[in-house]
């Protein structure tokens, strides 16, 4: 006996922590990730038919867990249009000179203004920033003329050349055009003639839940589904898998909603989703957003990037917009007295917060917040064919999600709730 203490001892040391006894199991969560993050998914790209396939196979593992289908919906597949418009004709003129260094971002058909047409006019001279006003104008929803100085010729250039891509929306109910003219100043007199085509295509989240004695308050689980796809050959692998990025936070949507689903009827209802489009523009959450009353939501665990024990070593997990809310010290409080610790994201300089679904229900209010591990400031794998699956640590993997788990009861149970986040303070 005296031999078989310390061997014990020894076991439950190397064992991963996990805080509220049996859970997850490992070898579930390697089979949905391994099937995730597959050569045969080809990089789960937004719009591509292999987005559609993993969204499948997600949905097939939440009929499997016993989730409900969520808000009326006859499927877990929750299908929404992406409208895109790409300029096929632009022409600039005033005083019958035409300008030959333009391009514009749009979503509508078609527009033909002048100088009397109201639209709002910008000029951003030499010492101006152009990459704050092209970011501030795609998000603005304005109808827009800037005139920018030649000086500026490069980062134009550059500018044209992401806009020849197209633009795409969600809505077609409030369309607008953003045209960008290479030019010294506006002139007092000009015509802007434009069109457009458009093309219609689906995306899909996938959306379970668990409903709760409460049943308009929602705790959320999320992550992203889709990953960057294809990318230039290394070493003949052009497959970015997104074994971390983000299979790895979508494996723990799926196990954590197998999870609470045996647990019996919760105090609050659970959403589980796994959203599209993240890499792509965010529409996903997006939709998401508008379906969904953002007041019902209690709070938003977005997973990203779980896969790799983070600097602050394998029983701990970072969150980002610590700062924001009390989410993070609630879920601090949850696992007092084990070895496991939740702390403020590492990177603020990176502004992560911004950089994943959880930002577009922040702005709603929602105490809404990315949990990772990965040290992403120096990660080599990070949207890198060599994001695969055998690059990730399992144990840890399976160890965040029951972490996870454990600091998420006392708010499914309504112990505790965070406080809202203000959306005058999210940028």
């Amino acid at each position: 006996m005296k031999k078989i203490i310390p061997i014990l001892f020894i076991v439950a040391i190397l064992r991963p922590f996990n805080p509220l006894g049996a859970q997850v199991d490992q070898a579930e969560v390697e089979r949905i990730i391994t099937v995730l993050a597959a050569d045969d998914m080809m990089g789960r790209q937004a719009f591509t038919p292999y987005a559609d396939k993993a969204a499948d196979f997600i949905a097939k593992e939440f009929k499997k867990a016993g989730l409900k289908k969520w808000n009326k919906m006859d499927s877990y597949l929750q299908t929404f249009p992406v409208y895109s418009f790409t300029v096929s004709n632009l022409d600039v003129t005033t005083d019958g000179e035409q300008f030959d260094q333009v391009f514009a971002s749009t979503t509508q058909k078609s527009i033909n203004w002048t100088q009397d047409s109201g639209v709002k006019n910008v000029v951003v001279g030499k010492d101006d920033d152009l990459r704050d006003v092209f970011s501030q104008y795609r998000r603005s929803g304005e109808n827009a003329i800037i005139w920018v100085h030649s000086s500026q010729k490069q980062s134009f250039s550059r500018y044209a050349s992401f806009a020849s891509r197209g633009g795409r929306t969600l809505d077609v109910e409030s369309p607008n055009t953003v045209v960008y003219i290479l030019s010294d100043k506006a002139p007092k007199a000009y015509s802007i003639k434009m069109s457009a085509t458009v093309e219609t295509q689906n995306l899909s989240n996938v959306v379970g839940y668990i409903k709760g004695k409460r049943k308009d308050e929602y705790v959320l689980f999320s992550a992203h589904y889709d990953h960057i796809g294809i990318r230039r050959p290394v070493d003949q692998d052009s497959i970015a898998n997104g074994a971390n990025d983000d299979a790895s936070g979508t494996t723990a949507v799926i196990t954590l909603g197998e999870y609470f689903k045996k647990q019996g009827k919760p105090e609050r209802s659970i959403l589980f989703v796994a959203f599209t489009a993240e890499e792509s523009g965010g529409y996903g959450s997006r939709y998401f957003s508008n379906q969904v009353d953002p007041e019902k939501i209690v709070a938003m665990f977005n997973i990203e990037m779980i896969g790799k024990p983070a600097t602050d070593g394998p029983n701990s997990a970072w969150i980002t917009g610590f700062d924001k809310s009390d989410f993070g010290q609630i879920l601090q409080q949850s696992v007092e007295g084990t070895p496991y610790k939740f702390y403020a994201d590492p990177y603020p300089s990176q502004n992560l917060f911004y950089r994943s679904d959880n930002a577009t229900l922040a702005r709603l209010g929602v105490p809404a917040h990315s949990i990772s591990t990965t040290p992403i400031d120096v990660d080599p794998d990070y949207h890198q064919v060599s994001d695969e699956v055998e690059t990730l640590n399992m144990a840890h993997l399976t160890n965040t999600i029951n972490a996870i788990a454990a600091g998420a009861v006392r708010i499914i149970s309504g112990k505790a709730t965070p406080s809202r986040v203000d959306p005058a303070q999210i940028r």
